[in-house]
């Protein structure tokens, strides 16, 4: 497992690719509503990021090995979509609830992070579906410091899950980023405590729980990117990119309309100093 730790000149601009990503998100918030499409969605977030921000969207024409390039500038997964829904035709209703995952890349560096939406009301099940997939992702985040294992922070993510009756999405994890959008190393939403790798100071990576209301289980739409849940369960996700600093964790990814950390939570924050 080949870890790139960054350098301060890495990390500034992280720091600034990241609030970049968060800004976007807080751009697009007021437009989340009933009788919205998710490529309308899509379209504003595109134009935002190239036209407001200068930045590039990194999912747009992305190809892993074996997929076809993906389509859009953002993932939008409504209700049973785990991660990576193509936007499109598909209108909004009172009642949904939505993932907006945004990465943009600035001069050459990554920024990735994504907020969970309800449309309207929304029901009891997806406003706590959403509230606990938040606290799990934090619990995460709240493991992070040298010396830690990585294990720490999938066992303070599953435990928490697991003991509201909900499951963790095993497929699919957190990754290293920088200059590159998904490198080492990964990281799992489950895990035990004291295993895997040692965090070190300079290490930057992204939380990014998957949780089920359901079964863990996922099926693959032909479109080979959309995933749904396998019972049609609601699924809900977080995501933040977080370094690792000489006495704990920075999260980057923060910005003026970030929802705040739960009670108890540690964070620091860049954003006074970088805006």
């Amino acid at each position: 497992m080949a870890i790139t730790l960054k350098n301060a000149h890495d990390i500034e601009m992280m720091r600034v690719a990241c609030r970049l990503a968060s800004e976007v998100l807080d751009f697009i918030t007021p437009h989340v509503r009933a009788g919205v499409t998710t490529g309308e969605l899509d379209r504003l977030c595109h134009e935002y990021m190239v036209k407001e921000q200068g930045t590039v969207p990194a999912p747009l024409n992305y190809q892993p090995p074996g997929y076809p390039p993906y389509p859009k500038a953002t993932c939008i997964s409504v209700n049973d979509v785990i991660c990576h829904g193509i936007p499109g035709d598909k209108t909004l209703k009172n009642g949904d609830a939505l993932n907006i995952d945004i990465t943009v890349i600035k001069d050459g560096y990554f920024g990735d992070t994504s907020r969970m939406f309800i449309v309207g009301d929304g029901t009891i099940l997806a406003k706590r579906l959403a509230q606990v997939t938040y606290e799990c992702m934090w619990l995460g985040i709240n493991q992070v410091r040298p010396g830690a294992h990585l294990g720490d922070i999938g066992q303070a993510i599953q435990t928490h899950a697991e003991a509201q009756g909900y499951s963790v999405v095993r497929e699919y994890c957190g990754h290293g980023i920088g200059q590159v959008f998904h490198e080492d190393p990964q990281i799992l939403h489950y895990g035990r405590q004291g295993t895997g790798l040692e965090l070190q100071a300079g290490m930057i990576f992204t939380i990014e729980p998957m949780i089920n209301a359901g079964k863990r289980e996922i099926r693959t739409m032909p479109d080979q990117w959309t995933v749904k849940t396998r019972d049609r369960s609601l699924s809900a996700q977080w995501e933040h990119t977080v370094l690792v600093t000489e006495t704990g964790h920075e999260v980057l990814t923060r910005s003026a309309l970030t929802p705040p950390p739960p009670p108890g939570s540690s964070y620091v924050t860049s954003f006074a100093a970088s805006t």
